[in-house]
């Protein structure tokens, strides 16, 4: 892709990201989320390939078609209170119609379907900005509109979300449709205590955001797209894959890493919410995920593959492993210990 091009549509991502993470207005939010969704479209599309043109088209159709209920949304609530200001979203019905826009826009169970077909025909590259960049501003209006939002409507879509993201990657062999599933299986978690204290969805997702960054870039400097490839990459760059090992169980959630710490938080604020019920379903049912993770860290670190496989061994590259992911990847396994200096900053 043209260079030019390129830094006019990365700049168009900042802005249309800020625009609407800084805004008060309705008209303001929207236009921002549609000035996202023009800019992140050549990015996908810049293969040519024809899944990476699907991708783009379904990316397309799904997106405006969230931006026409989030309008709808504003409108509603202004037709009936007078007011366009974000935070004053009070309208029952208005609140229904936002928070399914915004579960399209984000990919939460049912509005899912198009997010692992979108991540599995864009470049790595681009599915990070989907996973990460792409789903900043519309929790940020979800946080926003945290007060006026239905608790039962999202806790419902929260628990499928934690139940499809995990069941429906279990039997997955292409990384990018693991990794988009896994991010379908995190905002659940992020969804079911938005009503309850937002500043955890905030803190899960920025956590998860640094998480899954590490992953994406990991894999892309190993140039690995599938399972039968990770198996033989460890001949690669070795140090990568013990680092991304480590990432992955932290993404998983176990106890002594990062990942652990927003689950930790969630399940503590869900028990003082009298629901501990709906703590014990979400973490039962984010060992789905966990297996799906297990399998992408034994891919990872295996040293010899139990069959054959098609592909040959790579070559031992002598390169040293990039300074932006041995610093996110110290970051994504070692945050723990540093939890109470994190919960004071938010």
């Amino acid at each position: 892709m043209n260079p030019q091009a390129k830094l006019i549509f990365i700049t168009s991502l900042l802005l249309g990201t800020t625009i609407t993470i800084s805004s008060n207005h309705w008209i303001m939010a929207w236009a921002g989320l549609e000035i996202n969704t023009l800019a992140i479209l050549p990015l996908i599309s810049k293969s040519h390939h024809p899944r990476a043109i699907e991708a783009a088209t379904k990316y397309f159709l799904v997106q405006a078609a969230a931006s026409a209920l989030v309008l709808f949304s504003s409108m509603t609530n202004a037709w009936c209170t007078g007011q366009w200001d974000i935070t004053q979203l009070t309208h029952p019905t208005s609140c229904l119609i936002l928070t399914s826009a915004i579960a399209m826009k984000l990919g939460l169970v049912p509005f899912h379907f198009w997010f692992p077909e979108v991540l599995q025909g864009s470049p790595l590259t681009t599915g990070l900005l989907l996973s990460t960049a792409m789903k900043l501003p519309p929790i940020t209006l979800l946080y926003m509109t945290s007060p006026s939002l239905n608790p039962t409507l999202l806790t419902t879509m929260a628990i499928l979300s934690t139940a499809l993201g995990g069941w429906m990657g279990l039997n997955q062999t292409q990384i990018r449709k693991i990794l988009a599933f896994s991010s379908i299986s995190h905002l659940g978690w992020m969804a079911i205590i938005l009503a309850y204290n937002p500043k955890l969805t905030l803190l899960n997702f920025y956590l998860y955001a640094l998480m899954t960054t590490t992953v994406f870039l990991t894999m892309n400097s190993m140039k690995v797209l599938k399972l039968s490839t990770l198996m033989t990459a460890w001949t690669k760059v070795p140090s990568l894959n013990a680092m991304l090992l480590l990432t992955l169980l932290s993404l998983a959630g176990l106890p002594p890493l990062t990942g652990f710490l927003p689950k930790w938080l969630i399940i503590q604020e869900l028990t003082k919410q009298d629901m501990a019920p709906a703590a014990t379903i979400i973490s039962l049912l984010s060992l789905l995920s966990l297996f799906f993770y297990l399998r992408l860290a034994y891919c990872t670190t295996i040293t010899l593959p139990p069959h054959t496989t098609n592909h040959m061994k790579q070559w031992h590259t002598y390169k040293s492993t990039p300074t932006l992911i041995a610093i996110l990847t110290t970051m994504s396994i070692t945050l723990l210990p540093a939890s109470p200096m994190i919960l004071t900053l938010i």
